[in-house]
């Protein structure tokens, strides 16, 4: 099973976390989040957000941020699908999915593997705004939410 996909096309969260979980009886917890394309960031209405990122180096660091995961918590599964593209307000752009016998880990991997994605990973965002075309910088916020890793 491909634990990372980056991909044009929209998803489907249910599909998504029956294929992560199937067959696996042990598993008592699944933990999924899915961000999805604002119509406001930092006070201007965004029309579309477009993603680029890097073939092969992507999808490599978030493989890398998924086995620090497990080596941090015994998880049983893990999947990370990321859009890429040109995407719409309310658009899906990420599925992060964790399985594990228990809740606690499950919902500690699936926040470590999004606050590491949001920093780690090569991806460019650019938005249409009323006046134009802009590049969206990295948030302090993210910075800091990867201090309550160390």
């Amino acid at each position: 099973m491909n634990r990372v996909r980056i991909q044009e096309a929209d998803f489907d969260l249910s599909q998504e976390v029956a294929q992560l979980r199937a067959g696996r009886g042990k598993v008592g917890a699944i933990v999924s989040f899915v961000g999805t394309v604002r119509d406001l960031n930092d006070g201007a209405d965004v029309a579309e957000l477009e993603l680029e990122h890097y073939p092969g180096m992507t999808e490599q660091a978030i493989e890398a941020i998924i086995v620090q995961a497990e080596k941090r918590w015994p998880i049983m599964g893990a999947r990370v699908i990321h859009r890429v593209g040109p995407l719409k307000p309310l658009d899906q752009i990420v599925l992060v999915a964790v399985t594990s016998a228990h809740r606690g880990e499950a919902f500690a991997a699936c926040e470590f593997i999004m606050d590491y994605l949001k920093t780690e990973a090569p991806f460019w965002k650019k938005e249409q705004i009323p006046g134009g075309r802009r590049w969206v910088d990295a948030r302090s916020s993210d910075d800091a939410a990867l201090k309550k890793w160390e």
